[in-house]
């Protein structure tokens, strides 16, 4: 079995200003990936909203042998990763699938599989 991280960006102001209809839309959508995971015989061994990327620390080396810590992510950019998924699975082209399903119902999906 690969294991496959599923990156979830999305404009955080853009998603913080939606009417409260439009998050329940999305939280049935999730619900929807869940149940095409369940049905293509995939694992789910995490998933979880992130805090907004304000709250983020960055760090990255000083060039001296220390690190150079910042409030906030590494770029500024209209999309942030605002969410997860870890799942495993022996099938790619179904979990493919089952994601290109679910950013036809709006939600913008990175798909990454882990090194091996």
């Amino acid at each position: 079995m690969s294991r496959y991280l599923i990156l979830l960006p999305a404009p955080e102001a853009e998603w913080a200003a939606l009417p409260p209809e439009e998050h329940e839309k999305g939280m049935r959508s999730h619900q929807t990936f869940h149940e095409d995971l369940r049905t293509g015989g995939h694992t789910l061994l995490v998933a979880n909203p992130l805090e907004p990327s304000a709250n983020a620390t960055s760090m990255k080396p000083d060039g001296r042998g220390g690190a150079v810590v910042t409030d906030g992510p590494f770029t500024e950019a209209v999309e942030q990763v605002v969410g997860f998924y870890l799942v495993e699975s022996d099938d790619e082209g179904d979990l493919k699938a089952a994601c290109e399903r679910w950013a036809a119902r709006g939600e913008h999906v990175e798909f990454r599989k882990l090194a091996e």
